[in-house]
């Protein structure tokens, strides 16, 4: 999260941290202008997705999978609206991406219209593009 809060910070956005007690790791990083601290995971998930208009999602260890299936599960299932979420390093998920297609897909665990929920790239304008297209989208809906 510290280089999402750093970015936002300076880029003159507003860089909102949501942080979790743990037993030996990660204090709030300095970056972050409004913070949140939880017990939980699931308080925390849920605020994180909350008021999520799109996730970028960079290579990361078991929570970062946990939130990116957590958000994917939600929005599949109708409990949050859609959002775009961005892989970002096609070298990193481009496995897990074709595991998905090759035993979930295959095996009818997952749809098509699912996978099209997940957008790969190693441009960051095209991260950026993605998930202002969704928003742009949204809003012409007249959703946002």
């Amino acid at each position: 999260m510290e280089a999402a809060n750093r970015g936002a910070r300076k880029g003159g956005g507003l860089s909102v941290g949501f942080n979790i007690l743990l037993p030996h790791e990660q204090g709030l990083n300095p970056y972050c202008d409004i913070s949140r601290t939880f017990k939980h995971f699931y308080v925390r998930k849920v605020m994180f997705v909350k008021a999520a208009e799109g996730f970028v999602i960079f290579p990361g260890g078991f929570g970062t999978m946990d939130e990116l299936y957590e958000s994917l599960t939600l929005i599949q299932t109708g409990k949050i609206g859609t959002f775009p979420v961005v892989l970002f390093d096609s070298d990193y998920w481009g496995e897990m991406l074709d595991w998905v297609r090759d035993e979930m897909l295959a095996d009818g665990l997952v749809s098509a219209a699912d996978l099209e929920l997940l957008h790969l790239t190693d441009e960051p304008q095209e991260a950026v593009q993605r998930i202002v297209e969704m928003i742009d989208a949204r809003a012409a809906e007249g959703s946002v």
